[in-house]
């Protein structure tokens, strides 16, 4: 049995998860992206206290690690490294558009093999973070930014039938009409950020606390 703390503050909504194996034990959210940060501890306190766990118990610590909000990505992965370096637990790093892709398979009411899914996170302007994987979640097109236009997976979506979802994809509907498109524009995350957690615990599949840092995807430039 694995106990794995999993921590998302990718979006504006965060959430703090304990699991086993892969079953969502206790779990707590933050729909203010601002107050992440002053979330994320007393929320762990609060769900180790609820499920009478100490920390020291948990067999690894999960972070969706980008791309996403510049500001919460650097946000749960100094939390999670925190954690791991003090308690001296594994690190696992999750993709976020991995956890979107696997929600739209679960939430997706198409089961035909040649399906494609294709999660969107809103990189402002016309801008998304994407990829796209088969339907057993293989990847079709690596993870990129990319520019929604009528030209986008044009050749895809008239060979298989295309779920989208994600904040991004309000961008996409808005440029095309039923193109073999099927949109799931709310994804619930929990349940494929567990799932994909426990199996990267069981095939020890961590990163190195020193030298993680957040998937941006996209160059991140500072204002002097």
């Amino acid at each position: 049995m694995a106990l794995i703390l999993h921590i998302n503050s990718a979006f504006e909504t965060a959430s703090v998860i304990l699991s086993s194996d892969d079953e969502i034990i206790f779990g707590a959210e933050n729909n203010s992206r601002k107050d992440h940060a002053s979330f994320l501890e007393p929320a762990i306190k609060r769900i180790c206290g609820a499920a009478q766990i100490n920390l020291n118990n948990i067999d690894a610590i999960s972070v969706v690690n980008g791309p996403g909000s510049y500001t919460g990505l650097r946000v749960g992965l100094s939390s999670a490294k925190a954690l791991c370096y003090a308690l001296k637990k594994p690190l696992i790093l999750l993709n976020t558009l991995d956890v979107m892709a696997y929600a739209l398979k679960l939430q997706s009411p198409v089961k035909q093999e040649n399906t494609l899914f294709c999660p969107l996170i809103d990189a402002r302007r016309m801008e998304v973070y994407t990829a796209l994987y088969d339907y057993n979640l293989n990847l079709v097109k690596n993870y990129s930014a990319e520019i929604i236009d009528n030209d986008f997976l044009k050749k895809e979506r008239i060979m298989a039938t295309i779920v989208a979802g994600g904040n991004g994809s309000l961008k996409l509907q808005k440029l095309t009409q039923n193109e073999n498109y099927i949109y799931i524009n709310l994804l619930f995350l929990s349940k494929p950020s567990v799932i994909l957690g426990n199996e990267a615990c069981i095939d020890q599949k961590f990163s190195d606390i020193v030298y993680s840092e957040p998937f941006y995807l996209k160059q991140v430039y500072f204002k002097k």
